[in-house]
């Protein structure tokens, strides 16, 4: 693996008597697209606000790109690229789609807010920038059309891809999706799918993802992470963590030994659905919840 851009070593935290992660270890490189999956209350979103600043960690240390941010703030961690969208959307929801982009720009902005009052010929400038990055994002995002709509008047598919658009406009090294696909129809999973390689492939970044929607997550990511109440259980690539049996234990409540009823299925069986009617298993399991 490459010098990691994010970097998770020993990360334990504590709430009271809860234990919600203990001993995380993770390492994305740059330009990987990893998932981070588990059952729900497995310590996935705990894990992203101790990455992004939300959450002290206990002990262990955040690194990115070297530099240790574990213990700064979120706004300080995300100036130095890494970004995030949230389980639950967090837009400024009545400001347009446009300035909800654009405020995300201004993380970056070199004119001074005095300078920007006065309004003098630098910060016209840099203005028209910001209102230029702002569309292209949109246009990334397929919300160039709506960029004078309240956020909270667009659909639920579209807030979520707005959120996107907003964390790119922070100009990250490392963008980390918390349930992106959430509400989501099939269709639009499926170009949610392909519109998170684009982003990897066109702005070189590395990609890390909290996902229900196995099909999805499997099929994007090219590593994942796995964990169970707090403590990593398994990491590797998407087939060698569907066949791996502490995994198809945390989803399934059984070994990879047999099926609960006993019946012997293979761990294939149960969780890429290569037996029996092949809607069983780790796919069908996360997407009933």
């Amino acid at each position: 693996m490459n010098e990691p851009i994010l970097h998770a070593s020993h990360v334990s935290i504590r709430f009271g008597g809860l234990q919600a992660l203990t001993d995380f270890d993770l390492q994305v490189a740059p330009g990987e697209l990893v998932g981070l999956i588990g059952p729900n209350g497995a310590g996935k979103t705990t894990a992203f606000n101790v990455l992004t600043g939300v959450y002290r960690p206990t002990s262990g240390e955040v690194r990115i790109a070297g530099e240790k941010v574990s213990g700064r703030r979120p706004n300080e961690i995300a100036a130095r690229g890494l970004a995030r969208t949230f389980q639950n959307i967090r837009l400024f929801k009545e400001l347009s789609v446009l300035d909800n982009v654009r405020i995300a720009c201004h993380h970056r902005a070199k004119v001074s807010w005095l300078g920007s009052v006065l309004g003098g010929p630098a910060s016209f400038r840099e203005e028209a920038a910001i209102r230029e990055r702002a569309m292209e994002h949109l246009e990334t995002m397929g919300l160039a059309d709506r960029r004078d709509e309240l956020a909270k008047n667009l659909p639920y598919g579209e807030q979520r891809r707005l959120e996107i658009a907003r964390a790119l406009a922070t100009g990250p090294r490392c963008l980390l999706l918390d349930e992106p696909a959430a509400g989501m129809n099939p269709q639009e999973k499926a170009e949610l799918m392909e519109l998170i390689r684009w982003i990897r492939d066109r702005h070189q970044l590395a990609i890390l993802v909290i996902e229900h929607d196995m099909k999805l997550v499997m099929g994007v990511c090219e590593r994942l992470c796995v964990l169970d109440h707090g403590v990593r259980i398994a990491e590797g690539t998407p087939d060698q963590v569907r066949r791996d049996p502490k995994v198809i234990e945390a989803y399934l409540g059984t070994s990879g030994s047999g099926s609960e009823g006993g019946g012997g299925a293979s761990p294939v069986g149960i969780v890429g659905g290569d037996a029996g009617d092949g809607e069983g298993g780790i796919e069908a399991r996360e997407a009933s919840r």
